[in-house]
């Protein structure tokens, strides 16, 4: 028995891997690095699940684009594994899914150097058919376009059948975009009054499992 859904995508950060403290830390460094003023954790949370360059141009930072994008990123590689770590309960979901043949895709607005850094810390490599990065599409999360590129490397046309698993209103923006099923958690970095507008939510592992297992 596979469960209630015919496939189930997920979000990365927030959602299957602590790395709040991470990017946090990232960004800290990065605008410390470049001589401009810090920003406040809700503001660097509010763009969680956005790409890098959505975030920084948010800020105004449109000349030294290029230049942040680059020093965050080797900063973030280089202290990745000293700061994150996994949901409790969480990546156990993805193991049990992937063994009922629930096909699984990955749609995360990280670059794909940090997102294949992040399986590696959960121990999730391979347990994705297609794994979408923010660094390879060209209208991400909250666009559904990275959520109809995942159902495409499935085979599968969008279906209510189908939920994505996120922690911010970017990705239950996208998935109700696509047309498919929403599941929002509440352990990442989204407003609760916000994931409210998700079809289900979970407020930890066994409320997720119950909703992905049955």
């Amino acid at each position: 028995m596979r469960g209630p859904f015919d496939a189930v995508l997920f979000d990365l950060d927030g959602t299957l891997l602590d790395s709040i403290a991470l990017i946090l830390e990232s960004y800290r460094h990065t605008l410390a690095a470049h001589g401009l003023p810090p920003r406040r954790d809700e503001d660097v949370l509010s763009g969680l699940g956005t790409t890098l360059e959505a975030q920084f141009r948010r800020w105004g930072y449109e000349a030294e684009l290029d230049a942040l994008v680059a020093t965050y990123v080797e900063h973030n590689l280089r202290v990745h594994d000293a700061l994150v770590r996994p949901y409790e309960g969480v990546s156990e979901i993805v193991h049990a899914l992937h063994a009922r043949g629930v096909p699984l895709g990955l749609v995360t607005s990280k670059r794909r150097r940090g997102g294949v850094e992040g399986l590696r810390a959960l121990g999730l490599e391979g347990r994705f058919a297609v794994e979408i990065y923010g660094d390879e599409v060209a209208r991400p999360k909250p666009d559904p376009d990275p959520v109809h590129r995942a159902l495409a490397g499935l085979g599968l046309a969008p279906s209510r059948r189908i939920t994505f698993v996120g922690d911010a209103i970017h990705d239950v923006e996208a998935g109700r975009a696509a047309g498919i099923h929403t599941s929002a958690v509440t352990w990442g970095s989204g407003r609760l009054d916000e994931l409210r507008a998700a079809d289900a939510i979970a407020h930890d592992a066994r409320e997720l499992a119950r909703v992905l297992l049955g």
